[in-house]
């Protein structure tokens, strides 16, 4: 029986900004991702999922769905603020936990305030999905609580129940935060988060455009049935369908949050970017047909343009 438990961690985490190549066992991506709209999770986007193994270099290239570049010339995101007297990049934790305690007394999000190097993690978590690749090595602190776990049904194997309500309250959490606060919040940290994505090798440190391929990245996610069979690989477990397997880390892990929980995080994200001032048409319209349920037609994806 393969292994279950999605929630082992290297014994030598990489220092943040090190490298992008998408790690084994992804995990959620969220405070920050929801914090500014990009995800994540906080986009938590939050998002562990079972172990699996690596991709070949033909099939990591067909996994990436590339947002859309947004044209030129935009508009800065986020509203106009009072400047702040902001400390250098890194000595901007206790500024940081200051401003978001104030918009979430929520748990999850004090868990993710007690690390360190929160801009610095965010802007690589953003460089992460906008490639289509996890961050999970970034964001340990918010590992849900037990193990990945399937059903199975004769030959068929599908997740169990279980493995989605783990993510209940991250997706909560994401769900609660209020929009133009968090809006606010990026306009008044966005020098520091700039200096933070110029250091990951953006010389023109253009964070609103890494966000906005972020949150668009996450908002093609399909709604997968929460019924879609696996199949079990060394191991571990992969989607039998090869269209779901073959998304993005990234997108792989919203979809496994499962659908209640996915749903609310998308919601979240869409209304954030409005209020960042990203354009709707910017923004993808609807979620695409994708799966088909044995016996029950095709399973439609939410009603376009929500």
């Amino acid at each position: 029986m393969p292994e279950m438990d999605d929630l082992q961690l290297d014994p030598m985490p990489e220092p943040l900004g090190s490298g992008y190549e998408p790690p084994q066992e992804p995990r959620p991506i969220w405070p920050w991702v929801a914090a500014v709209a990009v995800v994540v999770a906080l986009s938590a986007l939050g998002v562990w999922y079972w172990r699996l193994p690596a991709e070949a270099p033909a099939q990591r290239t067909a996994a990436v769905t590339e947002a859309p570049t947004p044209a030129e010339p935009r508009e800065p995101l986020g509203p106009s603020v009072e400047t702040l007297d902001l400390p250098p990049l890194d000595l901007t934790d206790s500024l940081v936990r200051d401003l978001l305690r104030q918009l979430s007394s929520r748990p999850e999000v004090a868990t993710w305030l007690a690390t360190d190097g929160l801009i610095r993690n965010f802007a690589v978590c953003v460089d992460n999905i906008a490639e289509g690749k996890s961050p999970a090595r970034h964001l340990r602190a918010l590992a849900p609580k037990g193990s990945f776990v399937v059903a199975t049904r004769g030959a068929l194997v599908q997740i169990d129940a279980r493995s989605f309500q783990r993510y209940d309250s991250l997706a909560d959490a994401v769900a609660s935060f209020d929009a133009a606060g968090l809006a606010k919040l990026y306009s008044s940290l966005k020098p520091r988060l700039a200096d933070a994505f110029r250091d990951l090798g953006h010389p023109d440190g253009d964070i609103d455009r890494g966000v906005e391929r972020a949150i668009v990245h996450l908002l093609q996610t399909p709604a997968v049935p929460p019924d879609t069979a696996l199949r079990e690989a060394v191991l571990s477990y992969r989607y039998a369908d090869d269209r779901v397997e073959n998304l993005s880390d990234a997108q792989k892990q919203m979809a496994r949050m499962g659908p209640r929980n996915q749903e609310l995080v998308q919601d979240k994200l869409r209304e954030i970017a409005v209020t960042l001032g990203i354009p709707r048409e910017r923004l993808p319209a609807a979620t695409r047909l994708l799966v088909h349920r044995a016996g029950r037609g095709p399973y439609r994806n939410r009603v376009p343009g929500r």
